[in-house]
């Protein structure tokens, strides 16, 4: 059974979460014929580079049985699709090492130096120091902005569900089936929010426009599987 999605002006069909059924990267047929497409098809890493580079990191990310993975310390650096996409449902799969911090990041423009933009955080909140900080660092938050509101978390080594939703100027950030985060782009609350993050001098931070999706590389263990996008009108 799936649930549904209220977003104004537009009705989602949401992944079965609590189907554990589906192979990992792959896709239904609800989902094919609605649209989805695989970013990973759990093989290969066609389809993703460096940001600010043409091509795959040569060390760093490896796939390894089906996962997207990035060691520890391996280096590499971000990387990023070769599609940009605008309104869009995305889902993934992921684990990581004890102590270890990543993200994923959307709004990326890649012609600048650095990948500044909006992150789903994802953290070990327990034993990494960012955790500490506050809950706007911990994981699903929108990163240094936002806190997520009561979720689930499943401890390193263990699989958590992510999805994060763009639609117009509403974004979502959902963890493991419970929606974690939403907010309105422009709105006063995330004026707020900006002028107290580390992004509060950063020009395009809190805009909208067509974005790659980024897996990050913070120097620590983490891996992705069944990474998939719907994008949306």
């Amino acid at each position: 059974m799936k649930r549904l999605l209220l977003i104004p002006g537009v009705l989602l069909a949401s992944l079965a979460w609590a189907d554990q059924t589906q192979l990992p990267n792959t896709l239904t047929p609800d989902e094919a014929s609605h649209g989805w497409r695989l970013l990973f098809d759990g093989q290969s890493h066609t389809g993703w580079h460096r940001f600010g580079q043409p091509d795959f990191p040569a060390s760093g990310w490896v796939v390894h049985d089906g996962w997207l993975k990035h060691q520890a310390k391996g280096g590499g650096g971000d990387i990023i699709t070769a599609d940009k996409f605008n309104n869009f449902e995305l889902s993934w799969e992921w684990k990581i090492a004890p102590g270890a911090n990543s993200g994923v990041k959307y709004f990326i423009d890649e012609a600048r130096h650095a990948a500044i933009g909006h992150e789903y955080q994802i953290l070990d909140d327990e034993g990494h120091p960012d955790g500490k900080i506050g809950p706007h660092r911990r994981t699903a938050s929108l990163y240094d902005a936002l806190p997520p509101g009561p979720v689930t978390v499943h401890p390193p080594g263990e699989v958590n569900s992510s999805r994060i939703v763009v639609q117009g100027n509403h974004v979502e950030h959902w963890l493991n089936g419970t929606k974690a985060v939403s907010y309105e782009l422009g709105s006063p609350a995330m004026v707020e929010a900006k002028a107290k993050s580390k992004f509060k001098d950063e020009s395009k931070w809190g805009t909208k426009f067509a974005t790659p999706i980024l897996l990050q590389d913070h120097g620590d263990e983490v891996s992705f599987r069944s990474i998939k996008i719907h994008p949306l009108p």
